[in-house]
């Protein structure tokens, strides 16, 4: 099938956007609307290498917002004309463990599915609802964040808590970055020239959003995001791992009500709340104790994950960093699997910091366990996923 993939991830205020040839990969035109329901908001249209076409206005909502991107496709092109529009949704529970053709049930069902991401899911089908009366004869499909960790054997997604929570109330782990997962998962096997069957990786998704997902043959065994993607590795703003009991203690102590506590912890937590600033650059570009520590605590959880899924998957083929920072963090790489080197797993100083741009291995030649650096494409993802569905497969 030929043609274009319009693929939207609508934020909260935000709606990033790319058309992707079916075909080739290639990408004609990106971009970037932000500050939506702000004064003043933004819209970045690129077509290549030249300058973008950009413009400045109010975005009161969504649908100015994709109003205005229909207006820069129209102003600076490529023709629009998608044979498909792919969504990122970030939680589909335990109904979707596919890619979906979106129709009205799907979307009372996404709805239904909201009190689990309440930031997210509402604006995804913001952008499904715009998106289809902005193309009402074109596929729309859904792409499910927590769809690839829906792998996840009982003893992994079980929480010990009450069995009426979580029978009646759905509480379990369900993990996410699941997209980027098994994108990187499929690139790794084929950068080691390995059957993904007879694979066992480690998956560190290192971003503003964390993760680490244990996969064995091409399935997710285990991940350290939980029910929300608030649990597990530090984050940019959020605290992932903490007592359960945080809650119960700052609303005696101090008043505080559950709901502040969550906002608290996903969005003044993490290298925020360590560091004073969310961003991994900033941080890095800093020689302070507050910042040392802040690093210290992040390279130090991750560790613990690796080697708690090391000892979980019993061998260990490739871990891979991917994600922002997993990408380009070079320092955080080496700091995340530093002493590890009596399980095989080591970082070379020169492939590490010296290593190109794109997929490479990072580990010494020969290694027992490879360290892989794959840049996440879960844009491609999103595409692949809607195309093999209105395809058919094909």
């Amino acid at each position: 099938m030929a043609g274009h993939i319009l693929v939207l991830n609508t934020g909260s205020s935000s709606i990033k956007y790319e058309l992707v040839d079916v075909r080739t990969q290639e990408r004609p035109a990106r971009g970037l609307v932000e500050r939506i329901g702000e004064e003043k908001g933004r819209l970045t249209h690129r077509t290549g290498d030249g300058p973008p076409y950009e413009r400045e206005q109010s975005f009161p909502g969504h649908g100015e917002g994709l109003d205005a991107v229909m207006e820069a496709f129209a102003a600076a092109g490529p023709t629009l004309d998608p044979v498909a529009v792919g969504h990122r949704v970030v939680h589909g529970g335990t109904r979707f463990t596919e890619a979906v053709l979106v129709d009205d049930g799907v979307i009372a069902a996404i709805e239904e599915l909201a009190p689990l991401a309440p930031l997210h899911n509402p604006v995804n089908l913001a952008g499904i609802r715009v998106a289809r009366a902005a193309f009402p004869e074109v596929p729309q499909v859904a792409v499910f964040d927590t769809a690839f960790q829906l792998t996840l054997p009982p003893e992994a997604y079980t929480y010990a808590v009450p069995r009426e929570w979580r029978e009646r109330l759905g509480v379990r782990r369900f993990g996410f970055h699941g997209t980027s997962c098994a994108y990187v998962s499929r690139r790794a096997a084929a950068f080691l020239g390995r059957d993904p069957a007879g694979l066992n990786l480690i998956v560190l998704h290192l971003g503003n959003g964390a993760s680490a997902t244990a996969i064995s043959g091409g399935r997710s065994v285990d991940t350290s995001m939980g029910m929300t993607p608030l649990e597990g590795l530090v984050m940019g703003t959020r605290s992932g791992d903490v007592d359960p009991a945080l809650a119960g203690y700052l609303a005696r102590v101090d008043g505080l009500d559950a709901g502040q506590v969550e906002s608290a912890l996903s969005h003044h937590g993490g290298l925020l709340a360590l560091a004073g600033t969310g961003d991994m650059r900033e941080v890095r570009g800093r020689d302070d104790d507050t910042a040392r520590l802040a690093l210290e605590i992040y390279t130090r959880r991750v560790r613990k994950y690796v080697g708690a899924y090391y000892a979980l998957l019993g061998r260990v083929d490739a871990i891979v960093f991917t994600g922002g920072v997993g990408e380009h963090d070079a320092a955080t790489r080496a700091a995340s699997l530093a002493g590890l080197d009596r399980l095989g797993i080591a970082v070379d100083p020169a492939r590490n910091e010296a290593g190109p741009a794109g997929e490479r291995a990072v580990s010494p030649p020969g290694a027992e366990v490879s360290v892989l650096v794959i840049p996440t494409d879960e844009e491609w993802e999103i595409a692949r996923q809607a195309l093999a569905l209105i395809s058919g497969g094909s």
